[in-house]
């Protein structure tokens, strides 16, 4: 049975038209020649209203293939720890299916990823990226991989990752690695700004052990840690030299209490 969408209708519109319009006010226009070929990204998943313009203009800046690995935390905790989605999605913009070379190369390879429907059903963190990637790729095919991650170990981190890029590798086509992730959660947005920085800081100079480290031992309330350990990781053994900074910003921008924020980063790696 194929997913259905959890948060349409609540974080994105559950119309299609005024998604399309919902997406169009979101990403801007960039031309086909100044966008980046990147090997990951990272971005936001609150509703549109709060991170989507951090989204939109983080996935604008980079051409996308038609393979995307997107990985997400798991805010729920149920299921397996990193579960990944062979069922097909059926999203607001129309179905999108699993691309099932490259999972079964996972599957096979893997001693840590794990298959796990069930875990992705009430779960948003990945859902709300799919819509901006449908919409970056129009009509072009679209192929998704989802990996629902829990919090894990930094040595699974590094194991799961080792296996990703080794499966990447033997795919043999070009694929994009989507970590999502919303930063610092309720704080003051002076003290908000602080906690990230020390976080950003750690992904711009591409020390994932000094990531993971940090959000621990500082208490920063970066929900989506592991899996942007586990991106950066597989991207630095995929060649990544360097990551950029889009964007960032907070929910207040929006909501203008700036005494309870969410953070919101956008992120690519090359």
């Amino acid at each position: 049975m194929n997913r259905q969408p959890t948060v349409s209708g609540s974080f994105y519109p559950d119309n299609p038209i005024q998604l399309r319009q919902n997406l169009a006010r979101l990403t801007p226009v960039v031309p086909a020649d100044e966008k980046q070929a990147a090997t990951a990204v990272i971005v936001p998943h609150a509703g549109f209203v709060y991170s989507g313009g951090v989204a939109g203009e983080t996935y604008a800046a980079i051409k996308i293939p038609e393979t995307v690995v997107i990985l997400g935390p798991s805010h729920h905790g149920r299921g397996r720890p990193l579960a990944l989605a062979v069922s097909d999605w059926d999203m607001v913009l129309g179905r999108v299916e699993i691309e099932k070379e490259l999972a079964g190369i996972i599957l096979e390879t893997s001693t840590v990823i794990t298959v796990d429907d069930a875990a992705h059903a009430p779960e948003h963190s990945i859902e709300v990226q799919v819509p901006f990637l449908q919409s970056l790729r129009d009509k072009k095919k679209l192929k998704i991989l989802p990996l629902l991650v829990s919090r894990v170990s930094y040595a699974v981190c590094v194991q799961a990752a080792h296996d990703l890029a080794a499966a990447i590798r033997s795919f043999g086509k070009p694929v994009l690695l989507v970590a999502s992730t919303d930063m610092s959660h309720y704080e003051p947005r002076n003290r908000a700004m602080v906690k990230d920085k020390q976080a950003l800081d750690m992904i711009i100079s591409l020390d994932p052990r000094g990531l993971y480290q940090v959000v621990m031992e500082e208490q920063i309330s970066m929900c989506g840690v592991v899996p942007t350990t586990i991106v950066m990781l597989a991207a630095m053994e995929l060649g990544v030299g360097r990551a950029e900074l889009i964007r960032y910003t907070d929910s207040g921008e929006v909501s203008g209490d700036i005494d309870q924020v969410v953070g919101y980063a956008g992120m690519i790696m090359v």
